[in-house]
């Protein structure tokens, strides 16, 4: 397992230390350590502190802390231009499809009532840049236009202040937005986001945004190895933010680092918690339990996994942390949303196979599970009656057709058409194949290729199961049911160095589990082998 280089780790405590001699005790202890950036404006004294601050909690996505900094800068300052342009920045994730300008745009009407005059404020040109540059992204057009106009406002103004650090980091983070908002598959302007984040994370080893978008603009399983130092330096740059505990696991997960998928997740949801007050949003601590759940079961902690289920369900039941805390908190339907994905995952990943009830409130993911335990099961009535429900979800694109074909594959393959289920498994792996490369837990909640690797296994056809599951591994790294699944597909072709090898991998990854059917398998061929059971943690 690689680590961050001394010398990043050194920075990162030095400078640490830094702030904390150098700047004014914080309002809030969460505020302690949330890196360091370079960010001079026309403000100065306490205004400008609060500024610095809220930006680089900015750059974590730490919303509500940065909007916290924000306001504290605009009471000290009520003309402080780019302390309206900071706030109208931390209401919305930057990377989702779409952002609600509704937020941003009060804010800045809190500065002046049209473009023009808010503007004006900003005694700079490079201030009116950034402030310019915003101005695009909560103006009129759709979200798609705005995004690409801002990323161009940002490039202008980069190329005006090229050695400036605030500016490439948000113009590298203009870049991800744009990719977003585009469906952009090409990589191409996360490449350059990403070459920009790195540039500036050497010159400043403990700037956030260099770290966080480093990580995104690398994320998914080919370039996962560009950002793994950043990965490891992230949360300890802003280990206060929960978001910033999370993020590493994007690239953890890529590497199939499970120890450091459930353990930075754990760290993320336990800041949530603690930062969390009645009314406040839900999404920090739901996202960091969904991914440590998922970690948690590729690790073989069963234990562990329905745990994150329990927490899961009590912040539904109590809307929040505190018995009784907090009715109408936001997040809730969120929070409601991923109770029936764990449990679905729960079922296909330990393969306790448990047919639940299919109405047609059930979500895809449940009636995939279900799907599943019914094929291995042999109840080909729920089969059936799964394979429809999700026809009738299906529109024929995205994920609900790829589950739709997974489980009508499986209802083929259990009724002996074996050309039908291996067509309708073709049509799923071109569908996923066709998007964005996994950034994270499976989606669907089993794999398309480890399903189909499994089925042709079924189908006495060995050769092509290992193509699939090696497959599984190039997209998937470490998972240890795509492990078994090409241990089984070795075996059965006779090639048994290649099958202990793997096997040796799953043993070495459920290292000290109990109970695991596939864990038993994998002991007792390494036994009759003479491999023992695997030794070390099975992550590479």
């Amino acid at each position: 397992m690689q680590k961050p280089s001394a010398t990043l780790r050194n920075a990162a405590t030095a400078a640490a230390l830094v702030l904390a001699f150098l700047t004014p005790p914080p309002a809030h202890a969460q505020f302690d350590d949330v890196g360091v950036i370079t960010f001079p404006t026309s403000a100065t004294g306490e205004a400008q502190e609060h500024f610095l601050r809220g930006v680089a909690i900015l750059h974590s996505f730490g919303w509500k802390q940065a909007r916290e900094q924000f306001h504290a800068a605009q009471k000290l300052d009520p003309d402080f231009a780019m302390a309206y342009w900071g706030e109208s920045l931390a209401y919305n994730h930057p990377l989702v499809t779409k952002m609600d300008p509704e937020k941003p745009r009060k804010a800045l009407e809190r500065l002046g009532a049209t473009p023009e005059k808010r503007i004006a404020k900003a005694p700079t040109e490079r201030e009116k840049g950034f402030l310019r540059a915003v101005e695009i992204l909560w103006g009129d057009g759709d979200h798609e236009e705005r995004a690409v106009g801002y990323m161009e406002a940002m490039a202008d103004l980069h190329e005006a202040y090229p050695d400036d650090p605030e500016v490439a980091a948000f113009h590298s983070l203009s870049l991800l937005t744009a990719t977003r908002a585009t469906g952009d598959l090409s990589e191409r302007w996360n490449v350059r986001a990403g070459t920009m984040a790195l540039k500036l994370l050497n010159a400043n080893p403990v700037h956030p945004g260099a770290a966080h978008y480093t990580i995104h603009a690398f994320d998914n399983p080919i370039m996962a190895p560009l950002a793994l130092d950043a990965a490891h330096a992230f949360a300890d740059i802003a280990p206060v933010v929960s978001h910033a505990r999370h993020m590493p696991t994007h690239i953890f997960i890529q590497h199939g680092m499970w120890d450091l998928v459930s353990g930075h997740n754990q760290a993320a949801y336990d800041v949530a918690v603690e930062l969390w007050e009645p009314g406040d949003a839900l999404g920090d601590a739901v996202h960091s339990l969904d991914w440590g759940q998922y970690g948690d079961l590729q690790r073989g902690d069963y234990a562990k996994a329905r745990l994150w289920m329990e927490r899961l369900a009590d912040m539904v039941e109590h809307e929040g942390f505190e018995a009784g805390g907090a009715r109408g908190a936001a997040g809730t339907a969120r929070a409601k949303g991923a109770v029936p994905l764990l449990r679905a995952r729960y079922i296909v990943e330990t393969e306790e196979w448990e047919i639940l009830p299919i109405t047609d409130e059930s979500r895809t993911s449940e009636v995939l599970a279900t799907g599943l335990s019914a094929a291995r099961t042999g109840d080909m009535e729920t089969l059936a009656a799964a394979e429809k429900a999700l026809a009738d979800k299906s529109d024929g694109e995205g994920y609900d057709h790829v589950m739709h074909m997974q489980v009508s594959a499986l209802h083929h393959a259990a009724m002996g058409h074996a050309d039908k289920a291996v067509e309708m498994m073709d049509e799923a792996v071109a569908a996923v194949e066709a998007m964005a490369p996994p950034r994270g837990s499976a989606n669907p909640v089993k794999p398309v290729h480890e399903l189909y690797g499994e089925i042709l296994l079924e189908l006495g056809k060995p050769d092509d199961a290992v193509g699939m599951f090696e497959t599984s591994l190039l997209r998937m790294p470490n998972r240890p049911r795509s492990l078994l699944g090409l241990a089984r597909a070795h075996a059965a072709g006779g090639n048994d160095v290649l099958a202990a090898d793997a096997y040796g991998r799953v043993a070495a990854l459920w290292q000290g589990r109990e109970g695991i059917a596939g864990l038993d398998e994998a002991r007792g061929y390494l036994e009759e082998w003479g491999g023992g059971g695997g030794e070390g943690n099975g992550e590479h």
